[in-house]
């Protein structure tokens, strides 16, 4: 009797549901295999994969899984490798003297990625996420290729560790005196224009170039080429840490403004600042260790003494 009942679709061939809108019905079509054996296959993985891995929640957890596997306990293995990384990295910096980190490219390039993150939390504060300083207040670029005290390793390293111009007297203590009153309208305009003209900017002056070796070319030499052993800025080229104008340079005859750098020898672990060091000198501007020849007066770089050690322009 219900075979008689069932409605037979006749182009399809299909039976009929039964349900009926406003005279449309639809056809009881079934599913193709492969979509069902699909759909069975993934309800079976489904099933599987709640009992292997965490999955039912409790009132207090959740079911842990055959496995015991959880996404936590992968962080800590995943940390666990990174420290044991950074560990080998750190020991073998910390037995490394900074000189001769330029001959080992691999870990002067694991130094330099991690004192890129120091720098991001410690420097730039004063220097710039950039490191291109701060000409206003007399924070130095670091990617040009001037340095005050020095650009190579050593000499970076203990500016990082000792700081300038800090109470401690074994550190940097450069300052430059003010001339405020020491000459008059006409001799300050030939001053200027003369330190000025050391760089190209201005035409040299007999009056300023007069007064400049009487009185600046002590520190800044007598071409304007500084000198790092008292930081003075070098004032023949074209990178100025207070700016050129005319203006900024009666400033800073007048008034110097005299930067402080905190020493970072009593705040950071020596390896950080190993690695901040081989930052900065990647910077743009590093300079090559200047090694003494016990043989001769002459020096060489540790870039010339060691095969292989790349000096970053």
């Amino acid at each position: 009797m219900a075979n008689d009942e069932k409605r037979i679709d006749q182009p399809t061939g299909t039976e009929f549901v039964g349900h009926e809108w406003d005279g449309i019905e639809e056809l009881d079509t079934p599913l193709p295999r492969w979509w069902l054996w699909t759909f069975y296959l993934t309800v079976i993985w489904g099933l599987g994969y709640t009992i292997a891995y965490p999955a039912w929640p409790m009132l207090s957890s959740a079911t842990e899984g055959l496995l015991g596997w959880t996404s936590r306990g992968q962080l800590a293995e995943e940390m666990s490798v990174a420290d044991q990384a950074r560990v080998s990295v750190g020991e073998r910096l910390a037995a490394t003297d900074v000189e001769k980190l330029l001959a080992n490219p691999e870990l002067m390039q694991q130094a330099t990625a991690g004192g890129g993150a120091a720098f991001r939390v410690h420097c730039t504060q004063c220097h710039g996420s950039g490191a291109g300083g701060n000409q206003e207040l007399g924070y130095p670029n670091l990617n040009d290729d001037d340095w005050l005290w020095g650009g190579s390793l050593t000499a970076i390293e203990y500016s990082i560790s000792n700081g300038i111009r800090q109470p401690d007297a074994d550190r940097r203590q450069g300052a430059m005196p003010s001339f405020d009153g020491a000459f008059d309208s006409a001799q300050m305009s030939a001053l200027v224009s003369h330190v000025r003209s050391l760089s190209g900017l201005e035409a040299a002056n007999s009056a300023g170039a007069q007064l400049y070796s009487e009185n600046c070319s002590v520190c800044h030499g007598n071409a304007g080429q500084g000198d790092r052993t008292v930081g003075a800025p070098r004032l023949d080229d074209a990178i100025w840490l207070r700016g050129s104008s005319p203006e900024a340079v009666r400033a800073q005859i007048l008034n110097p403004k005299l930067g402080v750098m905190p020493a970072f020898g009593d705040r950071l672990d020596p390896v950080t600042i190993k690695m901040l060091t081989a930052y900065v000198h990647t910077r743009g501007g590093g300079e090559d260790e200047v090694i003494a020849d016990e043989t001769s007066a002459e020096t060489v770089t540790a870039e010339s003494a060691v095969d292989g050690a790349d000096e970053q322009p």
